[in-house]
């Protein structure tokens, strides 16, 4: 695996896209051939990257693995039929989101309104429509319990997925047993994965990198109190076969997370501030990431997360950064998601028009490379 090295990613003082597409296209050409990080529109950059130039310009995130998670429309995903104009149903939704430009879908449930066909669509018929949409299932966030893996895998081979995984944490407890225990199940049924050509991931919240507690004194139960320092899910990353166990990154939630769970209580009774790296934690073991949430959110402390979700590109993360570091890019594959996306009734067409936007901010990253 190569050897990745990534700076702080704090996000204060940080560029956001849109004080970098402010830049005119000479200062990000300039920029790039410095060697730093640059988000530059697709058109000034991709054009032309200068006669003699010993650099050339690609997609950052290519084209292929660039994708959204239904999750994000799931209001016209389920849909009735009505006469708004807005896309409704699997169909419909699929199409739409293919002539914005993304190739991959990842799912949040197979189900739509059965006011569409008089009954509910089947996986066969949904993977008709991403073949005649030409779209890729990258993956999905289902129900991972050992007695129904095997028929999530069904659908999941239906679909044409390489990938399949949840939404939630393996565990919600902060005690090592259970993530012993949980480290047991998905070892075994990441075997099973494996084995059908796809790849058993788990997908995290803030919790997942808050921190284990497993050292110091017992309270009245007989669990610990204190703690080494090691997040949840950085445990399960060790306890974990990498032959068989994945994960999928989501940026949003994990800058929650180095925003939320910085001080844990040591083996001393002593408090310890420690400042979690997203990047670091996907860069020191990047290929066991295969997919990512590109998630995005402004800054603001006057709420519990510390961010709220915007669409991709209008908000504070570092794109950039985050994806130009951790490397491997032709491995990774990078989904949309807004969960707020969502208009409610008085604005029907707003997450599809929120995955238009952040489709065209997710092509304008841009990367130099040596030709």
């Amino acid at each position: 695996m190569p050897d990745h090295t990534a700076p702080d990613a704090t996000p204060t003082g940080r560029l956001s896209r849109r004080s970098l597409l402010a830049a005119s296209a000479g200062a990000a050409a300039a920029i790039g051939a410095a060697g730093l990080p640059v988000l530059a529109t697709g058109t000034p950059a991709l054009a032309n990257p200068g006669t003699g130039s010993k650099l050339r310009v690609e997609p950052l995130i290519p084209a292929k693995n660039r994708g959204i998670i239904l999750y994000s429309v799931r209001d016209r995903i389920t849909a009735a039929p009505d006469d708004s104009g807005v896309p409704y149903g699997f169909e419909r939704v699929l199409a739409r989101l293919s002539e914005i430009g993304y190739k991959e879908i990842e799912f949040a449930g197979y189900t739509q309104s059965t006011e569409i066909l008089g009954r509910q669509i089947t996986p066969a018929e949904i993977r008709k429509i991403l073949d005649d949409n030409g779209l890729v299932a990258n993956g999905t966030h289902a129900s991972i319990q050992p007695a129904t893996f095997q028929q999530q895998l069904d659908i999941a081979e239906e679909l044409g997925m390489k990938n399949i995984g949840t939404g939630s944490d393996p565990t919600s407890s902060a005690y090592k047993a259970e993530w012993d225990a949980a480290a047991d199940i998905w070892n075994e049924l990441g075997r099973q994965a494996r084995a059908r050509g796809m790849r058993l991931y788990t997908h995290n919240h803030d919790a997942a990198y808050s921190f284990l507690i497993d050292r110091g004194p017992r309270d009245a139960q007989g669990r610990q109190t204190r703690s080494s320092g090691i997040r949840r899910l950085e445990y399960f990353f060790e306890i974990t076969d990498p032959r068989y166990v994945f994960f999928e990154l989501d940026i949003y939630w994990a800058y929650v997370a180095r925003y939320k769970h910085q001080k844990y209580v040591n083996p001393a009774g002593q408090e310890v501030t420690d400042l979690f790296d997203p990047i670091l934690t996907v860069a020191d073991r990047t290929t066991r990431f295969p997919l990512f949430h590109a998630k995005d959110g402004d800054r603001d402390t006057s709420v519990p997360n510390g961010y709220q979700m915007t669409p991709l590109g209008d908000g504070d993360l570092n794109f950039q950064q985050f994806f130009q570091t951790i490397g491997e890019r032709n491995f990774h594959h990078a989904n949309w998601e807004m969960d707020t996306a969502p208009g409610g009734t008085d604005n029907k067409g707003q997450s599809l028009d929120f995955a238009a936007t952040s489709y065209r901010n997710m092509s304008d990253l841009t990367i130099y490379v040596d030709k």
